[in-house]
């Protein structure tokens, strides 16, 4: 079984990227391959609506040109996924929402039915409205959400600082363990034909 852990940050050794760490230590003692993905530093393109990746029907994003096509083939693979931002003006990095977006539209099949976690990384604040944002994704695409023993976020302006934050810390250790036993427990359930029940999707948009 394997963990994406998705880095939002341009930092490549930063405050997220030291709270993901702390939780794929708890993924690889319960014998859980993790990567972390970083996806830099460079601008991403938000999802315009084209709907392109439906017409060619290959569960790809027209916008090839960066990470996000990338991304979503490793997904197809993986067993579940923690997506990491820092907390900018109450909200997550714009890079991550845009990656996400078309991750989404484009590859939800290859999230769907897999559990997932939102973690953030502040130096103070807005980090409840942060997690609300990040998981949407998730609850819009029959995905399991997985918690820890507080909400999913460290404190800290720097990773010397976030290191000290033991709470913090602890929480990103026992969200790493509660997803290898939601894992677990699914492969269990698969063995057994245990399988999630499924319906078409209805669309009411005429209601307002």
């Amino acid at each position: 079984m394997k963990v994406l852990l998705i880095n939002g940050s341009c930092n490549t050794s930063g405050c997220t990227f030291t709270a993901l760490s702390e939780a794929a230590k708890s993924l690889d003692e319960n014998g859980i391959e993790t990567e972390i993905i970083q996806i830099g530093n460079k601008p991403f393109r938000d999802c315009i609506g084209c709907g392109g990746c439906r017409k060619n029907n290959d569960g790809k994003c027209v916008f090839s040109d960066d990470i996000v096509n990338e991304i979503i083939e490793k997904a197809k693979f993986a067993d579940g996924f923690i997506f990491g931002s820092p907390v900018y003006y109450a909200h997550p990095s714009g890079r991550l929402l845009s990656v996400m977006d078309r991750l989404f539209y484009a590859g939800g099949a290859a999230f769907a039915y897999k559990p997932a976690a939102a973690i953030v990384s502040a130096r103070r604040a807005g980090t409840t409205a942060s997690l609300e944002a990040i998981t949407k994704h998730f609850t819009i695409n029959n995905m399991p959400v997985v918690s820890s023993n507080y909400w999913n976020m460290v404190h800290g302006n720097t990773p010397e600082q976030v290191l000290q934050d033991k709470e913090g810390l602890q929480i990103m250790r026992i969200l790493g363990n509660n997803m290898a036993w939601l894992l677990k427990c699914i492969e269990t359930g698969k063995e057994a034909g245990i399988t999630p029940r499924k319906e078409d999707k209805i669309m009411t948009n005429f209601i307002r």
